[in-house]
């Protein structure tokens, strides 16, 4: 079977792109594109990739390419994504997805209308610990879901100031948008993305603001957020995260899942990104616990995933619409902390 040509834009969250897809036998990395020439280089020599833009547009123009992985930053994620699938290319798009959920719909349209696929890079969806909590509910050890914690909390885990995460015109938000958009859709795939009903939340800049300002640099963006969602069916799930906060911890990730009849957590070790998870039920009477030991059985990245699914014409995991559900939340999370009242959706 034919190999996949697979471009990748923007190298430096990129490089890991580029790496998941050398490690696959159906994919071939043939063209990459950065504007920072040096970074160029050294991705192209370590990977042995031929094809080497400092355009995008040039790259998709010359390189024959099935597969763009879009990873730039967030404010070039719509204009990008739609260059590739209007040249005829499946496209991975980091998350977040788009600054906002207008823009995220346009990129949906744009597939269609390619009769192309769009897959958001919700990469935390792809851990072992991750695949067992799916499993579990969908062997209805949980039962009837009713509430959902996800948290991404950083002690100190500032972008570099002057930078583009600090500007909203370019980043969209703060540690919501960057750090609790994975959080997030983590515990809506597990819940099976219910239908939004509110969104009542609030940010703070209180302590990056005065940080940014110390240092000269433009910083217009929260460093902590909070929600309380709201939906349909009944359930709700709370969200948080900080870039920078006084915990004990450098960094806590956590995502805890309730149900009638049993519920699940997932938390990083050592303040680190490896995962546990455990799940909490009762049998005849008797509070019991279920842990899987470490290491678990590997699961793919979403560049393999998105490969494999392509390759065998089979539907993949977070397509655009459901980067869009998520986009479209954020977008109530801002407005409501923005205006200091709920968001109803319709």
């Amino acid at each position: 079977m034919k190999k996949l040509r697979v471009g990748v834009v923007g190298l430096g969250m990129g490089r890991g792109h580029v790496s998941d897809y050398k490690k696959h036998k159906m994919a071939d990395v043939v063209a990459i594109a950065d504007t920072n020439e040096a970074r160029l280089a050294d991705v192209g020599d370590e990977f042995n990739v031929p094809g080497r833009y400092t355009s995008v547009q040039e790259m998709l123009d010359k390189s024959e390419l099935d597969i763009v992985s879009i990873a730039v930053p967030n404010s070039f994620h719509k204009e990008l994504t739609v260059a590739a699938l209007e040249a005829g290319c499946h496209v991975l798009c980091e998350k977040p997805m788009a600054l906002n959920a207008a823009e995220g719909e346009a990129m949906i349209r744009a597939a269609d209308k390619a009769g192309r696929r769009l897959m958001i890079n919700f990469s935390f969806r792809f851990t072992s610990a991750s695949w067992f909590m799916k499993r579990q509910i969908e062997e209805d050890m949980l039962g009837e879901i009713y509430h959902a914690r996800t948290v991404w909390l950083r002690r100190k885990g500032l972008p570099g100031f002057g930078g583009w995460f600090g500007q909203k015109q370019m980043s969209g938000g703060g540690p919501l948008i960057d750090l609790a958009v994975h959080r997030l859709d983590l515990a809506l795939w597990l819940m099976g993305h219910p239908e939004p009903l509110s969104v009542l939340a609030s940010t703070s800049d209180r302590l990056a603001a005065p940080l940014a300002a110390a240092q000269g640099a433009k910083y217009d963006v929260e460093d902590f957020g909070v929600a309380l969602l709201t939906f349909k069916n009944g359930a709700t799930v709370s969200v948080e995260a900080s870039w920078i906060s006084h915990i004990k911890e450098q960094e806590i990730m956590e995502t805890r899942i309730l149900g009638t009849k049993g519920g699940l957590l997932q938390r990083n070790l050592r303040e680190g990104y490896e995962f546990e998870t455990e799940l909490f039920t009762e049998r005849d009477g008797y509070m019991c616990d279920l842990k899987p030991h470490n290491p678990m059985p590997p699961t793919p990245s979403a560049a393999a995933h998105f490969v494999d699914c392509i390759a065998a014409d089979r539907p993949h995991m977070a397509t655009g619409q459901e980067g869009l559900a998520v986009t479209q939340l954020l977008d109530a999370i801002y407005e409501s902390a923005r205006t200091g009242t709920a968001v109803l959706f319709g």
